[in-house]
Parts: structure tokens; C-alpha cells; sequence
């Protein structure tokens, strides 16, 4: 019998040969006899007991918390309730596995004739099995049982003119009748080939791995006229095809296991497969079923976590990388259809992620100091001085830590909020310099300008043709000041397509959004809501046009950039009201009175067609 131990039990397979050696080990068995050694040549030296008591030692030290049927699949054969049973009683566990082995052996004696049982090939032990049968059993078992494409009960029963029941009772019947045999001795041969089946599948492995298990799995079955892997497929009790993979009982809690693996984060590639290889996956197939897994992902040699949350995308590429990345990186790494805007007003918005340079972004829990624009970044080189420093210096230190032009620190170093000292270096502007401009409206009573949920106010730019040509384009002066600007004032934003310029000289003005709208595709009657983060990025949201036909009320919702379905007006109302800054419970006439203040024609007309 050219069969080992390790062919026999699964679990020794990936089971670490440090956990094995000290209790399998044997002085009169050569080194790691269990691999190398054929079963019958093990149990004529130590004797059958002898080997299967090593087994029970090693169920009851490594794997008491698999089936006994599980740790030797032969036992599902011998005695299918005693293959539920866990190896808690070890003289128990002993027994049981010298009956199994006991009878292995016996099926190895000589017949009458004498050949060996064994000697035969076993798909003419599977062949004999269906040789006694008539043709309607044949039949039934080549089309339906045995089948690539199950032919139904109706089909069959009307091919051989009986009712669905009496195919139902014959395939039935034709099952028992397999099942009888695979239990007699003459059938131990292909009962020992089942468990070296079984223990070379794993817990999971591609389906077409078991039509290449062995050479003679691909032919025909004379007597069926079907490959002989569908026939030990038939009989692989406990695993289930699932995406073309064969898995040992649920391939939902197989998968599941997988992923509460790495839930702490990536894990190197050789590291994953070592893990799931705990779980009974072969290591040869171990990142093809790593990949497979839904939520998971083989990245740049590492297994990580792949929700379906951009943000927690970008968080595994950092991760992994180990340094920051910029916003182009991540897009490229995270590889699947997500706007670069998008993943960089995630990054901007989510605690997660801390910007460390002018496009660049690494993991908040790293640590390291933010990038919060120039202007920001000047007043922090002036308290970290004490109060006051040279603009050489300052210069010095912001161009050699981050992606910064000398000429945009002198730039802002030299205007509003910085005022310079006797000796020439600049300090904070006192108080009443810095003072804020306080304008006539302030943002919520602005029109075009809406809260989020977070808090942010965003305003709506409806898209026309001196957009699209690149020409700049007049914000309401409530909404810069919102941004911090004042009259005189100037603040550069950074997009992924390069920066946009605000500035205030008669009125509040942004500079060419062209590149933005080309990233969005976008065309006339689209609109862009935008907003400035802290850290001095122009953050934006596409809104396509409405469709044509859309009810009065959602119209209005599409205009504050609420898209999703709502259940009644009153509903609507409370989400405007929200959007406008106004408080919980308002009115309905409350909203129409706020939307007329503040200009919201457009809102307004679909709200209340007879408003003035």
C-alpha cells in the first residue's frame, strides 16, 4: 500500500512538523515516517495499535477541536457517528483508529484468485459497482446523478414512461446501493483513496484540482460513460462548490474565518499563508483562495483588509506602503473606479488620515506634523521662534520640509495677517489688524450655500459655457468670508489638476475650474458644490443635471444636492431647513421665508409656485 499516514489524516499536512516530531517520533521509524513511510511498512514495525495510539496522542494535542472524522476521514466510512465525536477520550480516539487501520490493512491481503485487492485498478472497483445495474439505472445515474447538467425528474420520468417518484425512489435506491458497496472490504482500496482525496483537497482548493488529483480521474467510467471525478465527487461528503472552489463544510464559514485573520491589519504573504494554512487550506493554493475571499486582498506581497469603503482602502495602501502616499498613488494602488477628487476630499474629511505634505497624506496613528497651508504653517515657525522670526528662516525650514515654492512663503509672509518687527523679522499681526471681515450676510443666509452633515458649508456652482472655456467666476462674499478671506485678501486652494485661486479685490473671485470640471467630466447644467478644507484643498462634488421629469419636491432637493428618495414634503422641508442652517422644527413657512432672504429663487419656485 504506497499510502503514508499524512495520506490518510489531513491535519498532518499543515500541522507544523515542530508540533508533530516530539509526539509522532519513534527510534525504529526513520524521520518523519509519517510523510515518507507507506502505512502498512509502519504499522509491521511499531504494530497497528502502536501507530494509531501515536494518532489519538496527536488528535488530543493538536486538533481536539476537529471530528475525529475529520482528523481521519476513513472513520466517516467505518462509523459516521463515531466521526462527530471530538478527540476528548483518548483510549477511545485509540480504539476507533485501530479498527480503521486494522481493516485498511485486512483489504491488503490476497484474494482467492491471488491477486491483491489493492493490485486492481480502482476505477474498475468503481466500474463493478455499476455493472450489475440495468439500463434505467445507468441511465439515471449518467444524466442525473453523475451529470455535468442534471437532466430533471420530469425529463427522465418522461423518457422512461413513469411518474417523478418512481425516478425520485430509483436514484435513492442508487445511492443506497453505493454506499453498500464502498462498506464491504473488496472497496478499501478506493475508501483509502477518498481519505488521500480528502487530505489532499484541504478545507479548500479550485474544483479542477480534483479532476488532476490522479490521472485516471479524467477517464471514462465504462459502464457510465462519465469522467471518474464526478463519481468521487459525489462522494466527497461535506464539501460544496462554491465559485469554483470545492470546500469542506460552509464555504460562508470558511470564508468568514479567512477574513477574522487579518482584521488587525495587513500581514506579509508568507506569514498569511502559514495562518491559513491552520485553517486546512494547502499551502499551494493558499493565496489563490486568499484572493478569492470577499473583503480581503493580496497587495504588494501583504494580505490585507478590503471593505468596500474607499476610505478604508486608502487606510490598507498606507498601511502597507509604510510612508505617505499621494492622492494619485492611492488611486492607482486601490485600482478600481473611484474619481481621484473623491479619494482626496476622503482623505481631507476622514481623522484617519493626516496630510504631512502639499499632496501627500500618511495614517494619523504614525504621528508626524500636519501640512495646514502656508499661511498656517508661518504662523507655527513664528511661535515655535518665540513670537517673531526672520523670513529666511522660515523660508528655510518650510521649503525643506514640505513641497513648497520659496516664492509662495515670501508671498504670504509679506501680506495680510503678518506685520514686521523693528529689526526687520515679521511676528502675528496684532489683534485689531487680523480682525476678521464681518460681512453684510453671513453664509447660511447665502444663496447657493448649504450645510452638510458634517458641519461644512459647500456652495453650488451651476456649470455654464465660461466655465467650461476656463474663464473665473464671481462667490458671494458671505461664503469667502466663510473661507476666512477678506477685502485685499488672497488664498491659493490645491486640486489634484493644480491650484485655484481666490481672491478679493472688488468682489470675491475664483480663478479657472477647468481642470476640475474635465476630471468630471462635466458640462452645462451640472453643478459643482465645493468648499475649502483647513489644511487648503479645494474639495468638490459632482451633481449631474436632474433628469427631466423629476416631481417639484425632488427637484428642489436635487438643488441643495440631495438625490436619494424621501417619504413625504414634510420630510423634504426638514432636509432643506437643515441645509440652510436652520434649526430642528422649523416651519415650512420658515424654510420658504429663509429661501426668499436669502435668493434661493430656484428652490423656492418649485416649493411654492405662487410665491412673488
Amino acid at each position: 500500500m504506497n499510502l503514508s499516514l499524512s495520506d490518510l489524516v489531513p491535519p498532518l499536512r499543515w500541522t507544523a512538523p515542530g508540533q508533530v516530531e516530539p509526539i509522532a517520533s519513534d527510534p525504529r521509524l526513520p524521520e518523519a515516517w509519517w510523510q515518507a513511510l507507506p502505512i502498512d511498512r509502519a504499522c509491521l514495525i511499531l504494530g497497528t495499535s502502536q501507530v494509531a495510539a501515536r494518532l489519538a496522542d496527536l488528535a488530543t494535542a493538536c486538533w481536539g477541536h476537529l471530528p475525529l472524522g475529520d482528523i481521519l476521514p476513513l472513520v466517516r466510512m467505518t462509523d459516521p457517528a463515531a466521526g462527530l465525536r471530538t478527540p476528548d477520550d483518548k483510549d477511545f480516539a485509540r480504539t476507533l483508529f485501530t479498527g480503521v487501520l486494522e481493516r485498511l490493512l485486512a483489504s491488503e491481503t490476497p484474494s482467492e484468485s491471488g491477486a491483491g485487492a489493492g493490485e486492481r485498478p480502482i476505477i474498475e472497483l468503481i466500474d463493478e459497482i455499476f455493472a450489475a445495474l440495468d439500463d434505467r439505472q445507468r441511465a439515471i445515474a449518467r444524466d442525473r446523478v453523475y451529470a455535468e447538467r442534471r437532466a430533471t425528474l420530469d425529463e427522465l420520468a418522461q423518457r422512461f414512461s413513469v411518474t417523478r417518484e418512481r425516478i425520485r425512489q430509483i436514484e435513492r435506491d442508487l445511492r443506497d446501493h453505493v454506499q453498500a458497496r464502498l462498506a464491504t472490504p473488496e472497496a478499501a482500496p478506493l475508501t483509502a483513496h477518498l481519505a488521500w482525496v480528502r487530505g489532499r483537497l484541504g478545507s479548500a482548493v479550485p474544483a479542477e484540482d480534483l479532476a488532476a488529483a490522479a490521472p485516471w480521474h479524467r477517464a471514462d467510467l465504462t459502464t457510465l460513460g462519465v469522467p471518474a471525478w464526478r463519481f468521487i465527487r459525489s462522494l466527497l461528503t461535506g464539501h460544496e462548490q462554491v465559485d469554483g472552489w470545492l470546500v469542506a463544510g460552509g464555504a460562508d464559514e470558511l470564508k468568514e474565518k479567512t477574513r477574522q485573520l487579518f482584521t488587525d491589519g495587513p500581514v506579509k504573504l508568507p506569514e498569511a499563508v502559514t495562518m491559513v494554512a491552520q485553517l486546512g487550506v494547502r499551502e499551494d493554493v493558499a493565496e489563490a483562495w486568499l484572493a478569492s475571499v470577499p473583503q480581503l486582498r493580496v497587495l504588494e506581497g501583504h494580505v490585507v483588509p478590503w471593505p468596500r469603503s474607499v476610505n478604508e482602502k486608502a487606510e490598507a495602501v498606507l498601511a502597507v506602503a509604510e510612508a505617505p502616499l499621494s492622492p494619485e498613488e492611492i488611486q492607482s494602488r486601490i485600482g478600481e473606479d473611484y474619481s481621484l477628487v473623491g479619494i482626496r476630499n476622503q482623505l481631507t474629511a476622514d481623522d484617519r488620515f493626516l496630510r504631512v505634505d502639499r499632496n501627500r497624506y500618511g495614517l494619523t496613528r504614525w504621528g508626524g506634523e500636519e501640512y495646514i497651508g502656508i499661511r498656517e504653517m508661518i504662523v507655527r515657525e513664528i511661535e515655535r521662534a518665540g513670537g517673531e522670526a526672520s523670513v529666511n528662516s522660515v523660508v528655510a525650514n518650510l521649503t525643506a520640509r514640505y513641497e513648497v515654492s520659496e516664492s509662495s512663503v515670501r508671498a504670504y509672509a509679506g501680506g495680510p495677517g503678518f506685520e514686521r518687527t523693528q529689526r526687520g523679522w515679521i511676528r502675528v499681526a496684532a489683534p485689531e489688524q487680523a480682525e476678521p471681515y464681518h460681512p453684510r450676510r453671513d453664509v447660511s443666509m447665502t444663496r447657493r450655500s448649504f450645510r452638510s452633515r458634517d458641519g461644512r458649508w459647500w456652495h453650488r456652482v451651476d456649470v455654464n459655457a465660461e466655465h467650461l472655456r476656463g474663464s473665473g467666476s464671481p462667490l458671494p462674499t458671505g461664503f469667502a468670508a466663510h473661507l476666512g478671506m477678506a477685502p485685499g485678501g488672497q488664498l491659493t486652494t490645491s486640486t489634484p489638476s493644480g491650484d485655484v485661486v481666490i481672491s478679493w479685490h472688488n468682489q470675491p473671485t475664483m480663478g479657472s475650474i477647468r481642470a476640475v470640471l474635465a476630471d468630471y467630466n462635466a458640462g452645462e447644467g451640472d453643478s459643482i458644490f465645493l468648499t475649502v478644507s483647513d489644511g487648503g484643498e479645494l474639495l468638490t462634488r459632482f451633481l449631474p443635471q436632474a433628469a427631466p421629469g423629476l416631481p417639484p419636491i425632488n427637484m428642489a432637493l436635487h438643488l441643495i444636492g440631495y438625490t436619494a428618495p424621501v417619504a413625504s414634503e414634510a420630510e423634504a422641508l426638514r432636509l432643506i431647513g437643515a441645509r440652510i442652517g436652520l434649526p430642528e422644527g422649523a416651519s415650512r413657512e420658515d424654510v420658504l421665508t429663509r429661501l426668499r432672504d436669502r435668493g434661493d429663487r430656484d428652490i423656492l419656485a418649485f416649493l411654492d409656485p405662487e410665491a412673488p
